[in-house]
């Protein structure tokens, strides 16, 4: 994770909470002259995170960011439920996920590889074991890029 990134999860986390919600992620994309702040927002609520759930995190995030101002120049704000197919982004999200299918994007490769499809087999904070294709892959956590989901329906 960036410092950027760190500092930003840092900042918004309590306004997401005084919502009712819990920060599930955040990505931040500078573009240039404009950059894009995506924050993934969860629920426990049966119904999940409705369009007015989003609203109401994007004022009170809005808010504070407008004062804190850690973010120069412009940029837009986009918050949403994670979905079916929902990035994972921190420790607690593999452990979660044990036993659910996933696509894992490294830094850097590993066995020749950069892209990896699998079942969790176990995580804890540091390492995420994958089956991939019959073979048990070990994976630090500080090497994924990316790690996806993948909706079983």
């Amino acid at each position: 994770m960036s410092k950027k990134v760190e500092d930003l999860t840092t900042l918004l986390e309590p306004a997401v909470a005084a919502c009712g919600f819990e920060l599930w992620g955040l990505e931040f994309f500078q573009q240039g002259k404009h950059s894009v702040l995506r924050l993934f927002i969860e629920t426990e609520r049966e119904e999940g995170v409705g369009i007015d759930d989003c609203s109401s995190v994007s004022h009170q995030v809005s808010g504070v960011l407008d004062v804190e101002d850690p973010i120069s120049g412009e940029y837009t704000l986009e918050v949403s439920s994670p979905g079916w197919d929902r990035a994972l982004f921190k420790p607690s999200h593999y452990i979660r996920f044990i036993g659910e299918e996933v696509n894992v994007r490294l830094t850097a490769p590993i066995q020749g590889r950069r892209r990896f499809k699998g079942h969790i087999q176990a995580a804890d904070d540091v390492q995420l074991s994958l089956q991939v294709e019959g073979v048990l892959v070990q994976i630090p956590l500080m090497s994924i890029d990316k790690a996806n989901i993948v909706p079983n329906f």
